[in-house]
């Protein structure tokens, strides 16, 4: 028997189910043994329930094409097949708050790509170089839930993975006043050029709900934790447009940046090559050995030279420069379904159980 431990996807066959599933191949940590996903799914084969869906550009890993899969709601029977799951499921907010706090009570952590629960005060919504501290809400999130080591952990928008992190390195420089554009991959749709030709040569200057989470959630990313739930900062103001641009995978941002203490281009660059932080620490297995790279080069960073360095969970930077209106201005991009989703999902899950919050059950 595996002494790795026994891990179930919610919503496995969806776009973000078949990143978890491709980038959990040959994890040191962790095995897929469960898939859940629909009823109109469950009892097929995972290879026949995907069928010509599969979207990924490597193959679908043998060890999970005989998989048979089971009814994401029979939840019991799921959670009992497993030490922990990952949820991508695709249902409305309100299905998907419910469903991952059912699976959290049969005392399974759910570790989710869903946006549901980024704003239940008591679940920690976490990217591991930036607020790991964040995970101590889960002892609140137990005691609210009546569990033992059920609880939900979440991920931030994919979007703010481009920009939130740069913030975060030029912290001492008290960033105020924050104007951001970022052009979005249409993966973050869960859509490949196949089926969304009309992509091909257009821009789309609307992505539904996502503005809002693109000038929020940073903030709740730097809150902290006050009498059980976190509380986010107050600072800095952050504008944001998002518009769906041509592109398969990689979010890019240009960002304008007001600061109170006035930085130079130097000590700019040299925070984010310096700038590390626990996953780096301890090693973990997904995490990148540089967290942020600079990029000299005027035309840098660009999606199809730079969108998968550090196996796409590095983010790549360029561009810094004074701008006329703010203090400074710069470029960022980062992997919209690794970093931005299931890689930084994955990455949460090996800090917790790192930190003892996922065990064998």
């Amino acid at each position: 028997m595996s002494d790795k431990l026994k891990v179930g996807i919610l919503g496995g066959t969806g776009m973000v189910g078949q990143r978890f599933i491709s980038l959990l191949e040959n994890h040191p940590w962790f095995e897929v043994t469960t898939i859940a996903a629909s009823e109109r799914s469950a009892g097929k084969t995972y290879e026949e329930a995907v069928g010509d869906r599969w979207k990924m550009t490597t193959p679908m890993p043998e060890a999970v094409k005989k998989i048979v899969v089971m009814n994401v709601n029979e939840v019991e029977k799921v959670a009992s097949s497993v030490d922990f799951v990952f949820s991508a499921v695709d249902m409305t907010k309100e299905e998907i708050k419910k469903i991952e706090e059912e699976y959290a009570k049969t005392e399974t952590p759910v570790v989710s790509n869903n946006s549901a629960h980024r704003w239940t005060p008591d679940v920690p919504m976490v990217v591991p170089e930036i607020n790991p501290e964040h995970f101590k809400v889960i002892e609140f999130q137990k005691k609210r839930l009546g569990t033992k080591r059920g609880f939900v952990a979440v991920k931030p928008n994919c979007s703010i993975q481009s920009y939130a992190p740069v913030l975060t390195a030029w912290k001492e420089f008290e960033p105020y006043e924050v104007v951001a554009t970022t052009y979005q991959a249409i993966s973050g749709a869960g859509k490949t050029f196949k089926d969304w030709p009309e992509m091909v040569g257009n821009i789309i200057p609307y992505i539904g709900g996502e503005e809002e989470k693109s000038e929020k959630e940073p903030l709740r990313i730097w809150g902290e934790i006050k009498d059980g739930v976190i509380e986010p900062a107050k600072s800095p103001v952050i504008t944001c447009q998002c518009i769906r641009v041509p592109v398969l995978n990689g979010h890019t941002a240009a960002v304008f940046v007001k600061f109170k203490k006035k930085p130079t281009k130097e000590q700019l660059i040299e925070k984010l090559r310096n700038f590390s932080g626990l996953p780096q620490e301890l090693k973990l297995p997904s995490a990148p050995e540089h967290f942020i790279q600079y990029l000299e080069e005027d035309n840098r960073p660009q999606v199809s030279l730079d969108v998968d360095y550090e196996n796409g969970m590095g983010i790549s930077v360029g561009r810094i420069r004074e701008d006329s209106v703010y203090d400074w201005k710069f470029v960022g991009l980062s992997h919209n379904t690794v970093r931005g989703a299931a890689g930084g999902a994955v990455l949460c899950a090996e800090l917790l159980k790192a930190q003892g919050y996922i065990t064998k059950k």
